[in-house]
């Protein structure tokens, strides 16, 4: 169903896929040609067409877990006024209710920032944030710039990039996002899904294809063929915001009369435009996608790649349920007793909960498929329930109008407003063990709940909302909905735009500085953080060899996320799920430190710094985490702040998972170091790592530097690697973090 060709090709006309270079342009020449490139370039400041890229987005949308963070680093660092619209949705704490008046206060700092400073405020459960953008924000050849990772809307011509805070901060300040000139990717659809077939099936196969390898990493995904034209918009949108899973850059999609349509019925015809690649188009490799063999998929635990067909699930559920059981025993050990093969009854898989929500899952035509399928079915009064979230107040108003949440109600579905929580773990927590199948977009260790360290586990499977209806309307039993037979005879959407008239406050360009902000008891300044000294001294104080450590398992998701305006009592959860003695290790530290920086050497300090002949006068002093590939999942600057917080200086890995993670350890002033793939990291924390002169070093341009591990066993030579970094980067990381670095130019 998915194949990867891992070569250049070229794309003629839009319609003919050439692989054979004979007579054609060179690569840089015509990759200019491509959608992506076309809107990259407009969007360069520098106007040039060079190996870097400096681009000012055209609007930004955040969400009720960063924009507080957000606007008080902006406003540290000078804010003046929003100078793009940026819109501020509360689709992530709405229904948390772990923090007392934390949520509702933060909402209420979001609305008085919108009043200040000329944004966008869209109420808690309006909309979840990236249906908002669709329905209002996007324009065809825009760009998009979200504190989301999910930030992705090129199925509608806008080119959307998740990042962390630091990110926003900077357009905020009228600087530019800095990237190295990407690489494209030709996604090629051809043929039309089955009956039963949704977006998630094929977004599940596409990670599944590309995840693993890293093939598309960084890249953008530029989605054409003749497959486009069989795919209604939600289709569209669903495998879309999908791609975020398989790491690339951003995505976009060529645009026809279907999209024209969404554009009409959002009453902005005149923000449609078409957008189709050049006469010819260079691609780095290409993906081709034939929709006609798609199958009905589930992604087991613990990721979105890790998928089967549901055919083969049911063929042999016991040795692929107990591979997931083999799964927890290695990452969490006996904090955890994993009960995935007791779901096969008499055979078959028995989920206990369905959920259909957020920005991938709780669409009108998911939903209206949902209750085709479930049309005078009941889910029962056994232990199986589900829940339903329109993912806004006109989809929800459309399912009301056309009898689709009727039906869903009568079949025993509870339905919610629109919300991100079920995602993230705030929200529909399954049972301990409990196997829950979900159409929202991960499924990652630590997330939905899970709290191994208390011997908690979420047991979350990714599906289509087709066959989670099909599953409920069999009691449970997980079903692809290729296999069952239905008609959906409900209306096609008609988008209402009333409600967001009367209750959006729209106030970009109409700001009114007079107004005061409003603050609640938790939200709290950034605390002091320092500038890098001449040379660094850091203490690893986690060690991780997990393949991959994700940002929920940096700072976890769920209940945590209620501190998230208060940097020091967040920081608190920070690695809590998978090294719970990281905190108290860092803690120590950063005392050690704070007192070094009064004279009071520690006997810790000073017998390390004695080992390498170096003095704690003009020696940085931090912890550390090792992992081997950290920062997969969510743009939550979070996952780096907290460690700042604690007084992180520096990570050392073999490979950052994604760009976004990366740019938030550089923006909270940590190194992102890495090391050569074949050197071994054989340490453990309590171990030191110095590097001498490495402020000069990051200065001057350099990207590697020697440097020294001093362990029980003695002192030991390791190499260290700082590469790609911008100028601003490398003052950025001088000055110890992004909000220094700005005070310093005023």
């Amino acid at each position: 169903m998915v194949e990867l060709i891992k070569q250049g090709v070229y794309l003629l006309n839009g319609t003919e896929v050439r692989m054979d270079a004979a007579g054609m342009p060179a690569p840089d020449e015509a990759r200019e040609k491509t959608i992506t490139y076309g809107i990259l370039r407009s969007h360069d400041v520098d106007g040039s067409k060079g190996k870097k890229m400096r681009i000012k987005f055209d609007a930004m949308m955040s969400h009720d877990i960063t924009y507080v963070g957000i606007i008080q680093t902006a406003r540290a660092s000078g804010l003046e006024k929003f100078p793009l619209p940026y819109a501020m949705t509360n689709c992530h704490n709405s229904l948390c209710a772990v923090g007392g008046t934390i949520n509702e206060d933060d909402h209420v700092f979001g609305l008085s920032a919108a009043k200040k400073y000329g944004g966008i405020y869209v109420p808690a459960n309006q909309a979840v944030i990236h249906q908002y953008a669709r329905e209002a924000m996007v324009k065809c050849g825009n760009m998009i710039l979200g504190s989301d990772s999910h930030t992705r809307y090129g199925s509608l011509g806008n080119m959307g990039v998740g990042e962390g805070g630091g990110e926003l901060v900077k357009q905020l300040l009228k600087n530019t996002w800095d990237i190295n000139a990407p690489e494209v990717v030709l996604v090629w659809l051809e043929g039309a899904p089955r009956k039963g077939v949704g977006p998630h099936d094929v977004a599940i196969s596409l990670v599944k294809a590309t995840f693993e390898s890293g093939c598309v990493k960084n890249k953008v995904l530029e989605f054409a063929g003749p497959g486009v034209k069989n795919l209604p918009i939600d289709f569209r949108n669903g495998i879309d915001i999908m791609t975020t899973e398989t790491t690339c850059l951003s995505s976009i999609w060529v645009t026809d009369d279907e999209v024209k349509h969404h554009y009409e019925i959002h009453n902005r015809p005149q923000d449609f435009k078409e957008l189709q690649p050049g006469d010819v188009a260079y691609y780095d490799m290409m993906i081709k996608i034939d929709l006609s063999k798609q199958e009905s998929m589930i992604a087991l635990p613990f990721h979105p790649s890790n998928a089967f067909t549901i055919h083969e699930l049911q063929a042999n559920p016991v040795e692929i349920l107990k591979a997931v059981e083999e799964d927890a025993k290695k990452r969490y050990g006996d904090k955890v007793d994993c009960h995935l093969v007791d779901k096969v009854v008499d055979g078959k898989v028995q989920a206990d909960q369905g959920i259909i929500a957020g920005c991938s899952g709780g669409t009108y035509d998911n939903l209206s498929a949902a209750a085709a399928i479930m049309k005078g079915a009941s889910i029962g009064n056994d232990y199986f329930t589900m829940s339903a979230y329109p993912q806004s107040i006109p989809v929800f108003m459309a399912t009301t109008r056309n009898g689709i949440a009727e039906e869903l109600l009568e079949a025993g579905v509870v339905i919610k407003p629109a919300f991100c929580g079920p995602c993230f773990g705030a929200g529909d927590v399954p049972s301990n063990n409990g196997l829950s199948i979900r159409h929202t977009t991960r499924n990652f260790p630590n997330r939905e709940g899970s709290k191994p360290g208390q011997g908690q586990i979420s047991l979350v499977a990714l599906m289509d909302a087709r066959s989670i209806a099909a599953t409920a309307a069999n009691g449970g039993v997980i079903t692809a909905a290729t296999d069952v037979d239905y008609t959906d005879e409900h209306k096609k959407y008609e988008f209402d735009a009333r409600i967001y008239e009367r209750r959006v406050f729209n106030g970009y360009e109409k700001e009114d500085l007079n107004q005061a902000l409003k603050y609640g008891p938790n939200i709290k300044d950034w605390p002091t953080m320092y500038p890098l000294q001449e040379n660094m001294l850091i203490e690893l104080a986690a060690v991780i060899h997990d393949p991959v450590t994700t940002t929920d398992e940096l700072i976890p998701s769920g209940e945590t996320s209620s501190y998230r305006s208060n940097p020091l009592k967040l920081s608190e959860f920070a690695l809590s799920r998978r090294v719970p003695e990281y905190v108290g290790i860092s803690k120590r530290i950063q005392s050690e430190d704070l007192a070094r920086r009064e004279g009071k050497v520690s006997e810790n300090i000073a017998n390390a710094l004695a080992q390498v002949g170096a003095s704690a006068e003009n020696t940085s002093f931090g912890s550390c985490v090792f992992a081997n590939r950290p920062g997969d999942g969510s743009a939550r600057e979070q996952a780096a702040s907290c460690q700042k917080v604690l007084g992180g200086d520096a990570n050392i890995c073999y490979e950052y998972a994604t760009k976004r993670y990366r740019s938030n350890c550089i923006n909270w002033g940590i190194v992102p170091f890495t090391i050569a793939k074949e050197t071994e990291f054989n340490y453990v924390p309590g171990d030191f790592v110095f590097v001498p002169g490495l402020r000069a070093a990051i200065l001057e341009g350099k990207e590697e530097i020697d440097a020294k591990v001093i362990t029980k066993d003695g002192v030991k030579d390791i190499h260290l690697f700082f590469q790609n970094l911008t100028a601003d980067e490398r003052q950025i990381l001088a000055d110890g973090c992004l909000m220094n670095y700005y005070k310093n130019k005023k």
